[in-house]
């Protein structure tokens, strides 16, 4: 399709692929160097990140984390802020920033519900932080998970991960961990024989191909676990911090889980942070003896301060996520009617898009070409034929119009063989 752009005049490119290719993974460097013609990231602004070779491309993926876009400028003066001041704890002493975060997130979650709050430094920390706890706490070992969930792939987290691919020669890993069907008449069975600790659940899944779950489902599964004395998990670290409107998805279907796992956007792009919200009760053993579960780097005051600066700034552009998010919506969707037997559907929330392409080699193709073109895009690992689309709060209506533009005509410029029988016929 378009021809590789190739590398800056000072052989930045060629540098970075090469040492990836040597030290970290040569299919990483090969995948990174097809991404971008040729050419890495440089420098990031905004709603865009700028390349080696000159070209800017619009970020609308980064995996969920640059939700504020890049390098915003209030999180940024933050951490700067606390680099001068105290950019590593003692480990031994109360930090300001660390106790700042935790204030912040217990009175921005859930206020008066979920007060207690344990932060990491990724996705996966805060997941196995709630499963311990939810054991602890029950007494009990057993976790119902859903198919096509994606938790993390610490060992532990990997337990509750659907995935095969991320399991194979692994196992056996946590035991007690049982996934079942997306599907109402799936709980009632799920809750007998083995008491069960917690239900671990995304309300929509990301890894999982952009996947609302039923609004009824997650009902029927947190009424069904409090009836049997389990702990209701939402991890929200791909959906929560207003990503897909509301702060969060779980509360917002008045699911009221007992503990709400944050991470990716929760560090406005800048710094890893991540957190468990909690109620009292879940919390109870890290109560009694702060030492049951603990990390070098929990509450990294530059990542407590990105945390506290993003918090404020996802709020002040909530309405502006409103807008976006429907004008988004509506352009994939009328995206979709245009390509259709390339484009089989779209689905997601607010600033959540999965596009469901009819094979994966199609997916994969789009992918590249939007790369090249100045797209970057997130693939779903667990669903290769679905793009996830996700665009930052300070995108502007132009950067979404260009973005669904680009779109467009990748997908107009798909060769025959990677769309099905039926599209390739249609003049």
């Amino acid at each position: 399709m378009t021809a590789n752009t190739g590398d800056g005049p000072d052989g930045t490119a060629r540098r970075t692929l090469t040492a990836i290719r040597r030290h970290l993974s040569p299919q990483l460097a090969l995948v990174y160097g097809m991404n971008g013609s040729g050419a890495v990231e440089t420098r990031g602004e905004g709603a865009r990140v700028h390349l080696s070779d000159g070209r800017t491309a619009l970020d609308f993926g980064s995996y969920a984390v640059t939700l504020l876009g890049q390098r915003h400028p209030a999180v940024v003066a933050a951490v700067r802020d606390e680099l001068d001041a105290m950019p590593v704890s003692s480990r031994v002493l109360g930090n300001r920033a660390t106790a700042a975060l935790a204030g912040a997130l217990a009175g921005w979650a859930d206020p008066g519900r979920l007060t207690k709050v344990w932060l990491g430094l990724n996705g996966s920390d805060a997941v196995e932080a709630a499963l311990k706890l939810a054991r602890r706490a029950t007494g009990r070992h057993r976790v119902i998970a859903v198919e096509g969930a994606y938790h993390g792939k610490s060992m532990g987290a990997l337990a509750a991960t659907w995935n095969a691919r991320y399991r194979e020669f692994l196992e056996p890993l946590l035991g007690g961990v049982t996934h079942i069907p997306a599907d109402v008449s799936a709980v009632p069975g799920a809750f007998e024989g083995e008491e069960v600790a917690a239900v671990l659940v995304e309300p929509v899944q990301g890894e999982g191909g952009v996947r609302p779950l039923d609004p009824a489902f997650l009902r029927a599964l947190a009424g069904a676990a409090r009836a049997h004395g389990a702990f209701v998990i939402a991890d929200e670290i791909q959906t929560g911090l207003r990503r897909c409107g509301p702060r969060l998805v779980s509360t917002g279907l008045g699911i009221e889980p007992d503990a709400v796992l944050l991470g990716k956007a929760l560090g406005g792009g800048v710094q890893p942070v991540s957190a468990m919200v909690a109620t009292p009760e879940l919390y109870a053993p890290l109560a009694a003896d702060p030492f049951v579960h603990t990390t070098t780097f929990s509450g990294h005051p530059l990542g407590a301060a990105a945390g506290v600066a993003a918090l404020r700034a996802v709020e002040e552009l909530a309405p502006r996520g409103e807008r976006l998010a429907e004008l988004f919506g509506a352009g994939l969707t009328r995206l979709a009617d245009r390509h259709s037997g390339l484009v089989t559907t779209v689905r997601g929330r607010g600033l959540l898009w999965g596009v469901e392409f009819a094979t994966r080699a199609a997916a994969g193709e789009v992918l590249m070409e939007l790369g090249r073109r100045g797209l970057v895009v997130s693939p779903c690992l667990g669903r290769p034929e679905v793009l996830r689309l996700l665009p930052p709060l300070v995108a502007t209506d132009e950067d979404a119009e260009e973005a669904l533009a680009l779109l467009d005509a990748v997908c107009a410029a798909v060769p025959d063989e990677f769309r099905t029988p039926a599209a390739a016929a249609r003049p």
